[in-house]
């Protein structure tokens, strides 16, 4: 049985028994900021467990694409060494909101492995949660498993809990016993065992994951049961393909084996499996999980889930290095990774150039890195030359590998061969820091969550910016009323703000947000007391909505205009609309060409001089895909949605507020274009009256320049290119001066030079600030030293700027580079070069005298005196 088969299998034996087979949420949750990435398959029902959503159906089943790389769940660390662990995985799942329960559960789950899977019955084990008698009554009586095949665990393996305060209850698993030729040997080895964790190879593979949610737990730890129990479940999709295909390895399934055979194309080695086929391992996991999250709208970057994607990235890419591989290559692994997964997951294939073009571009970025580490290294080296220091703490091995990318054992090879140990244990200190500071950014937020449970808002916004509505919720500085007129930020458009008031009483409304099924008005009172079940007049700041809605349709004319002028792989990114501009963030490889940009911006106006009608109708989301809707990738939709057309030149799914005619937007104008992350860009733009604000805040200050040039305004750009040509000529000019100045002292200097052995050292302060004089002296000063060594110390603005400078009969004994470190950090300045020239910025002045001091011992130390 194939990957494809068994996850369609899975799906299609559930859909049978009555559940809604739902697509799996992004890995990139954009609507829940307390989750670094999708991790488990309830993710998506989670504000249903918390009771702030009314399901619109009571069973659901999905295969959910999962990355657990940080935080709590993180296994990047084990990836590679066994055959299980992975970042990226994908969970079978089935639930139930308030429906069946754990008969039905275990029943199902029973049937399928044993009947659909035909999975021998003996070799499987299920455990529960210690106090579920409940359960180990089922599994005796439903799958007639033996006593003896049944065991009790803690809380730590069988009871599970969304957060520290929220629904949770007992779970239970399901083992297959892989065999007494795996795990720890111990006779009393079961599932759970902490021997066979310690080997990296359990005899009792955990396949399934029963999860009752029953209680609900307080902060004070006590815990309540829920008016609904719920089913929550969870089977590991490549632990069920390498049972199906027996293999021994999830990594020797059709889902892994692909991306290794890619991967031994380009090494020219063959994988075997044990520790030699480690670098293997981890390239494969590690594409998934890059493929799948930057198709989902991941970026590698330095913080928060950027940062572990780029962590994963240079993981791969170690491993590669591993492997022999020194050139980018990850980014030709994602189209095994797309033929591979692209039919279940058909936005691969849709964004399979734009996946390959980050990934490269993140490796070359990474090599560089990579390279500035090396040269770090040397400099702390350099650094503990200078004071006779023999171990390299554990902070700077942890700046080495966090921060350039350098891996310890590579770390811990240069240091050996410059006589230097490393201090592992400081840096384990750091890693653990680290890793607490990523637990804590991925603990589960729940300051705001339950606000508003069991409250209902109707939003009235796109037909009425004023309407009658009662107060249902208060909280400090926040309002809720059964209906409202005010946008709730959402889809990248700001939220509204405006005014609640009655007779008596005031609230200024600054920010709306959803909260489950609330819609809550943040603010401030102004006048008067609220309290629940008042009267209150909601009134939107219409000015301000007006212009939310101006920039909010350019947007869609804008993507219609991008992908026309670029082509169909242009796909939003995330953008943000508020009142005073719009931002766009778009898939591009490259920087658009000023002409493209103009072309764009035209194009927009044209549609806007046309006064397209802005139509919206409701549709399923699947009727409005086939018509040719774009919807934006990450974004939730429900089983209707919202579909805004502007005439037959854009058509997308949007929940947003709009103008009625795009004559209503006025005039579009672009700020900027910029890039934001490899394979993203940004346009920057405004429409309306601010457009026009900025069209004669242009003319008013070509005027001014106009004045201050004193000619006229068709004659500005001429007379501005003629003053600027005179100033390099100037430029050029004083540059001769200074360097025939300089010149003139060479000679002297030469002379005046002392001798160390059968060379010349020439150390010398100068005051020449520009770096080309500074460069051009340095070559002049070489040219006629004959035979030596000089070093040149430029003042500028109290900084120092060294030069180093060997003759060519020299470098075969001294490399200006290599010395060049060890100078420039005893002024506590950073630098390199090569092995004729180098050079070397910033540091102390209040150091140079001990530079002066020190710099004729190390370089007759290095020429051997």
């Amino acid at each position: 049985m194939t990957s494809s088969e068994l996850r369609r299998g899975f799906l299609d034996y559930f859909a049978k028994r009555g559940h809604r087979i739902v697509p799996s949420s992004p890995l990139i949750p954009h609507d829940d900021p307390t989750l670094l990435f999708a991790n488990a398959g309830m993710n998506q029902f989670k504000d249903i467990f918390l009771g702030q959503r009314v399901p619109e159906f009571r069973r659901a089943a999905s295969s959910q694409k999962c990355i657990r790389a940080g935080g709590k769940h993180n296994d990047l660390e084990d990836v590679g060494k066994d055959g299980t662990h992975h970042t990226f995985f994908e969970m079978l799942g089935n639930w139930s909101f308030g429906d069946y329960y754990k008969a039905e559960a275990i029943e199902w789950a029973w049937e399928y492995l044993t009947s659909e899977l035909q999975l021998p019955k003996d070799r499987l084990r299920a455990t529960v949660h210690h106090s579920d008698d409940e359960a180990e009554e089922l599994w005796a009586k439903i799958a007639g498993i033996p006593r003896s095949h049944i065991s009790r665990h803690g809380d730590k393996d069988n009871f599970w809990e969304m957060a520290e305060v929220g629904p949770c209850g007992p779970c239970t698993e399901i083992h297959l016993d892989m065999g007494a030729d795996r795990g720890c040997g111990r006779p009393d080895c079961g599932p759970n065992c902490k021997y066979c964790d310690e080997v990296h190879d359990a005899r009792f593979m955990e396949l399934w994951n029963l999860v009752f949610m029953q209680y609900y737990r307080d902060e004070n730890g006590v815990l309540t049961p829920l008016p609904e129990t719920h089913v929550d479940t969870g089977a590991g999709f490549e632990r069920l393909c390498s049972v199906i295909q027996g293999k021994s390895s999830n990594y020797d399934t059709d889902l892994f084996m692909p991306i290794i055979r890619a991967t031994e194309e380009k090494t020219g080695r063959g994988y075997v499996s044990g520790v030699e086929g480690t670098p293997f391992r981890i390239i494969a996991d590690h594409m998934r999980a890059l493929t799948l999250a930057i198709t989902d709208g991941g970026f590698p970057s330095n913080v928060g889930r950027g940062y572990v994607l780029r962590r994963i990235l240079r993981r791969a890419s170690r491993a590669g290095r591993q492997l022999g591989l020194r050139e980018p290559f990850l980014y030709e692994l994602t189209n095994s990774v797309v033929d591979t997964m692209g039919s279940a997951y058909p936005e691969l294939e849709e964004r399979r150039t734009h996946v390959a073009t980050v990934i490269k571009r993140e490796e070359e970025q990474f090599g560089r890195t990579l390279n500035r580490g090396i040269d770090q290294f040397e400099t702390f080296a350099a650094e503990l030359a200078a004071t006779g220091s023999k171990v390299l703490d554990g902070e700077k091995v942890f700046q080495l590998y966090d921060t350039y990318g350098v891996p310890v054992d590579l770390t811990a090879l240069m240091a050996e061969d410059m006589k230097l140990t490393i201090d592992l244990d400081g840096f384990n200190r750091c890693m653990e820091e680290q890793r607490e500071r990523s637990r804590a950014q991925a603990k589960f937020d729940r300051a705001v969550t339950n606000f508003g449970e069991g409250l209902v808002s109707e939003f009235v916004g796109y037909d009425t910016l004023s309407t009658e509505a009662q107060i249902t919720g208060l909280a400090e500085g926040a309002i809720v009323l059964d209906q409202t007129p005010f946008y709730a930020e959402s889809g990248g458009q700001v939220a509204d703000v405006g005014e609640l008031f009655n007779a008596e009483f005031s609230f200024e409304v600054t920010g709306v947000q959803k909260q489950g099924t609330a819609i809550v008005h943040f603010g401030k009172v102004t006048r008067g007391a609220p309290s629940v079940g008042m009267a209150v007049t909601a009134q939107v700041n219409s000015d301000l909505r007006g212009r939310t809605m101006r920039n909010h349709s350019a947007t869609h004319l804008l993507q219609a205009a991008l992908r026309a002028a670029l082509g169909p792989q242009v796909h939003q990114a995330g953008s943000f609309v508020s009142p005073d501009r719009l931002r766009f963030d778009f898939t591009c490889g490259e920087a658009v060409p000023p002409e493209v940009l103009r072309q764009v911006e035209a194009t927009v106006n044209a549609r806007i001089r046309e006064n397209l009608a802005v139509n919206i109708s409701h549709s399923t989301l699947d009727e409005a895909k086939a018509s040719g809707a774009i919807a934006l990738f990450g974004e939730k939709y429900g089983e209707t949605v919202r579909v805004v057309r502007m005439g037959n030149f854009t058509m997308e799914l949007c929940g947003g507020t709009h103008v009625d005619a795009t004559g209503q937007i006025g005039y579009f104008r672009i700020l900027s274009e910029s890039g934001v992350a490899a394979g993203t860009r940004r346009i920057e733009a405004v429409t309306g009256v601010t457009a026009e604000e900025l069209a004669r805040e242009d003319r008013d200050r070509l005027a001014r320049i106009s004045a201050i040039l004193k000619v006229g305004v068709d004659d500005v750009e001429p007379r501005i290119t003629a003053l600027l040509d005179r100033l390099k000529e100037i430029e050029r000019e004083l540059e001769k001066a200074q360097t025939a100045m300089a010149g003139a002292d060479v000679d002297a200097w030469i002379r005046e030079a002392g001798e160390i052995g059968d060379a010349r050292l020439l150390i010398r302060e100068v005051t020449l600030a520009d770096p080309k004089a500074f460069r051009a002296l340095g070559d002049t000063v070489r040219e006629k030293l004959g035979k030596g060594v000089a070093l040149l110390i430029g003042h500028d603005a109290g900084k120092l700027s060294l030069m180093l400078l060997v003759t060519d009969n020299l470098t075969s004994r001294i490399q200006a580079g290599k010395l060049m470190n060890e100078l420039a950090a005893i002024v506590g300045a950073r630098g390199g070069g090569r092995a004729h020239m180098a050079q070397a910025g910033g540091g102390s002045p209040e150091r140079l005298a001990d530079l002066l001091a020190k710099a004729p011992g190390v370089v007759a130390r290095e020429l051997g005196i």
